[in-house]
């Protein structure tokens, strides 16, 4: 009989640790849909560019996260602030599973925060710069503040709940590519007398398929991080998940749609299309904390405040951004995190929590973005100052991909 027990235990570990690197496959595919997105959103002469970034930053971030970031992340708690420093190349065991399968988890989350900053810089950025950038996040900026959630640091122990990286992950990203865009400044003929100019992506179909690919990688993202599928709690709670996952982000996509076909008068593509990654961020952070309809709700709050982030940004701010990534995934995240706090069904505001955890959240969220604002504006800063940040006037008139890579996607036969 306990030959028996142990077998089931076995069965159910081996169990928990596939379901987790499935989920894993998941979310490195979402590096596909980000790339497809910032190509068909962007001009056809900088595809080659923009294809190359995205494989860069999963490369150079999985050796690097493996080497130190992880460590830096997970390990040892020094003072809340940071993991201890070691050689561990993620040896140590975490929550249950074998020490490689959390490895392999993490590691495509921390490449997803890296990969998107490269839209929002896109068509401009000197390769160079955005390859030391990418090392640099995925080394130092990242793992430090997941640390504060995830690693056992501060905001873990004040309470504050990002179940799989609303504020963890795409905010870090998002104001990562706010500081990014805003040294970089806008692309040559963005704006005219000071109004903006639509530059249209040159392959919508590309960018969709971005988009449904990254919600179903989301599918990975959200569920994956419940980081066990065997049991009856982790079944209903993986489920519950892909639930509330699909909802926001249906609701992301249907309220940017009637907010821009009121505003534009006609339903925007471009626009319904960051509606859906927009709630899709937005649920990430209390996808197993609210119900379904607070999630439909919370999807809904994402995409009406997704069309008006983009016009600030845009309008008043004037920091172009090609595809949308600061609002996308540093407002939205921001926002989802803080909803968390008024939707949770256990100490959210509307569930006779009162204003205890909305706190707690405004607190994670707040000095999540100080500090990635102060740290990157310190990166990009110094590699304007050295090797540079954008490319001369010429090559961005002209194409990034014949000057910086020496080969185009699209080539006449």
């Amino acid at each position: 009989m306990e030959e028996l027990s142990t077998t089931v235990t076995d069965l159910a570990a081996s169990i928990d640790s596939l379901w987790v690197l499935i989920a894993a496959c998941l979310v490195m595919f979402m590096q596909a849909g980000f790339a497809l997105v910032e190509v068909g959103f962007t001009r056809a002469k900088n595809g080659a560019n923009i294809i190359m970034k995205n494989l860069m930053d999963y490369a150079v971030g999985s050796l690097v996260f493996w080497l130190i970031g992880y460590s830096l992340m997970f390990g040892e708690d020094v003072s809340g602030f940071i993991g201890k420093f070691t050689l561990m190349f993620g040896d140590d065991s975490m929550d249950g599973l074998p020490p490689y399968t959390t490895l392999m988890f993490q590691t495509v989350f921390a490449a997803t925060a890296a990969t998107i900053v490269s839209g929002a810089m896109a068509e401009r950025t000197k390769f160079q710069a955005y390859f030391i950038y990418s090392i640099v996040l995925t080394l130092i900026i990242y793992p430090i503040s997941g640390h504060w959630t995830w690693g056992g640091g501060w905001l873990s122990e004040l309470g504050f709940i990002d179940f799989a990286g609303s504020t963890v992950v795409h905010s870090v990203g998002g104001w990562a590519a706010l500081v990014g865009a805003a040294l970089l400044g806008p692309r040559i003929g963005k704006y005219v007398k000071g109004k903006p100019v639509a530059i249209p992506g040159h392959n919508l179909v590309l960018g969709s398929l971005g988009v449904f690919i990254l919600w179903l990688g989301w599918f990975g993202f959200n569920p994956g991080s419940q980081l066990a599928a065997t049991g009856k709690d982790n079944a209903i709670a993986v489920a519950h998940i892909f639930i509330t996952t699909n909802l926001a982000a249906a609701a992301g996509a249907l309220a940017s749609m009637m907010v821009s076909w009121m505003r534009y008068k006609k339903p925007s593509l471009s626009v319904t299309l960051n509606g859906a990654l927009a709630g899709l961020v937005g649920i990430t952070a209390g996808c197993a904390a609210v119900s379904a309809g607070s999630a439909v709700i919370i999807g809904l709050i994402c995409g009406v405040v997704l069309v008006f982030s983009l016009e600030f940004f845009e309008r008043t701010l004037k920091v172009d951004d090609p595809v949308g990534a600061i609002s996308v995934h540093g407002v939205c995240g921001a926002l989802g995190t803080l909803l968390v706090g008024v939707f949770a069904t256990e100490g959210g505001l509307l569930f006779g929590g009162g204003f205890a955890q909305l706190g707690i959240q405004a607190i994670g969220v707040f000095s999540t973005m100080a500090w990635v604002l102060a740290t990157s504006f310190i990166l990009f800063k110094g590699i304007q100052m050295t090797v540079g940040l954008r490319v001369p006037e010429r090559i961005e008139e002209e194409g990034l991909d014949i000057y910086e890579h020496g080969e185009t996607i699209y080539n006449n036969i």
